[in-house]
């Protein structure tokens, strides 16, 4: 059975995810312009280095968990089911990718092998499914950030990969608030900085 991991999750230097006000103009926010500038060079295959060492390690997963939020800018009720995602008719993930919802719809499946499978099912249930399809391959917890705090207040993410960019917001969507204890089940084991983000290694003790 493989890991269940958080993997390239960019943060502010104050710590946060996303800024304010995500909408469809803006999906991450204002005040976190160039988050993840970063990553450009990792999809378009110019990146150098350690962020290159690191990559998208998308082969590594068999199944992505991620939040209503990450998959759209729509709240509430869904309109319709017109909204597919951010990432047109072939998503990155060629694979099953549970999107964590109080409003589930049905299943929508994509170019490439993605299946978007909407569901309000505990997070636990969740992330049996999502072991389930992945087989022996890792399950990526995607994000947004309050997904990310859901599984770790859980204790249920083994290891944490996060870039954290040189960059302040002030306000938004923070990663790691509200944890308290929880996050005593974690430690640092690596820190490692490329030119443009400091990559930080965490696991499971």
């Amino acid at each position: 059975m493989g890991k269940v991991r958080v993997h390239n999750f960019t943060i502010t230097l104050d710590g946060f995810g996303a800024g304010t006000n995500q909408r469809l103009e803006e999906p991450f926010g204002d005040g976190v312009e160039h988050l993840h500038d970063w990553m450009d060079p990792l999809f378009d295959g110019t990146a150098t280095g350690l962020d290159a060492e690191i990559g998208l390690d998308a082969d590594a997963f068999g199944a992505t968990i991620m939040g209503r939020n990450m998959f759209g800018p729509i709240r509430g009720e869904w309109p319709d089911e017109s909204w597919k995602g951010w990432w047109g008719d072939n998503p990155p993930y060629h694979h099953d990718t549970f999107v964590l919802t109080h409003h589930p719809r049905p299943d929508l499946e994509m170019e490439g092998g993605t299946t978007f499978r909407f569901t309000s099912e505990p997070i636990e249930v969740v992330l049996e499914r999502a072991r389930e399809v992945a087989g022996e391959k890792d399950v990526i917890v995607a994000g947004g950030a309050a997904t990310v705090r859901q599984y770790l207040r859980a204790g249920l993410i083994d290891e944490l990969n996060i870039a954290v960019a040189p960059l302040l917001a002030g306000a938004g969507e923070p990663l790691f608030a509200g944890l308290g204890d929880a996050l005593r089940q974690y430690r640092v084991v690596q820190h490692r900085c490329s030119p443009a983000v400091t990559h930080v290694r965490i696991v499971r003790r």
